[in-house]
């Protein structure tokens, strides 16, 4: 097991350095000088001799991607031209909305499609079994924003259950506290998880579908087992693979996803904050957020890698025979 995790490890860190690259890569190479994009076209040579300088424009771009990374490995984020602040304490205080977000919105979507995925499966081809296969298929049909819309109308305008827009904070010297902040992420939260539990709902139902016509399980139904022990015993550790894998990619797509939901309900998140930067042509903190966003995908997939050697120890068995 440990040789497993640590190939794993190795890799995560592998990957997160490639992603480093592309991350600087990608915003160096843009067409024009990011100091000409942030001052724009009227500005004087004067100034933009002095943007260069502050954003480090002047120094080969090996350097600038030295210094950049050493500072991350550091503690040590770049500051913000429009904030004036570190971005670290800009995406620190926004990810305190995001991801009480997504964790909610995850929470959802495994709740339900799991509740539906087995259910669909232990009645396939029935009734209940195209009923949920056709919600679904709607769920996947409807784009997250104009769900987000539809929920605002029906108990934000009509119901007046919950309120438009808004976060309240979660400190109730704030005029928020702790419930206050639940309410006020249900909405957002019901709009994200939509499409995903559409999504894993029916790869629950696959999963377990191909599990069930397996040789394991007729011979544990021939010893008399009934076919929900058989189910909830045997087939749904077997189904959790390629489940896991979806929810792994899912939990990353809720955070990235959020930059829309986030602008709809006017939430001060991570997603709002990198749109009010790449408004702000504050390339600074894009880079930055976009590199925490990609680090927290690449963490999330580690441990959904570690997670499958919990469940399936054959994996860990083959890693270890390589």
């Amino acid at each position: 097991m440990s040789s497993f995790v640590l190939q794993r490890f190795l890799s995560f860190f592998a990957t997160l350095a490639v992603t480093s690259m592309v991350v600087f890569g990608v915003l160096e190479w843009l067409p024009g000088n990011a100091a000409q994009v942030i001052l724009g076209e009227t500005a004087t040579p004067e100034s933009l001799a002095a943007m260069e300088e502050k954003l480090g424009l002047n120094q080969p771009a090996l350097s600038r991607y030295a210094a950049w990374v050493g500072g991350l490995l550091q503690g040590q984020s770049g500051i913000s031209i429009s904030y004036d602040t570190p971005t670290a304490v800009l995406m620190m205080e926004r990810m305190h909305v995001t991801l009480p977000l997504a964790i909610m919105a995850m929470g959802i979507t495994i709740l339900v499609a799991l509740c539906l995925g087995l259910y669909a499966a232990s009645k396939q081809n029935t009734a209940g079994d195209v009923g949920v296969m056709t919600l679904s298929q709607l769920g996947l049909a409807v784009p997250n924003f104009w769900l987000a819309i539809l929920l605002i109308l029906l108990f934000a305008v009509h119901l007046q259950w919950v309120s438009a827009g808004g976060f309240p904070g979660w400190s109730v010297d704030d005029g928020g506290g702790f419930w206050a902040g639940i309410a006020a992420l249900i909405l957002p939260a019901m709009a994200l998880a939509a499409v995903q539990t559409a999504i894993l709902t029916r790869v629950t139902r696959s999963a377990v579908i191909e599990s069930m016509s397996e040789d394991y399980v007729r011979t544990a139904r021939a010893k008399g087992l009934s076919k929900q022990q058989v189910l909830w015993k045997h087939v749904l550790r077997n189904a959790m693979i390629p489940v896991v894998t979806v929810m792994g990619l899912q939990f990353g797509n809720l955070i990235t996803s959020a930059i829309v939901i986030e602008n709809v309900f006017v939430l001060p998140g991570i997603g709002r904050l990198i749109f009010q930067a790449i408004a702000n042509r504050d390339l600074i903190v894009v880079r930055d957020v976009v590199m925490l966003l990609s680090a927290m995908v690449i963490l999330i997939n580690f441990f959904i890698d570690v997670l499958y050697a919990l469940i399936d120890p054959r994996l860990k068995t083959g890693a270890a025979a390589l």
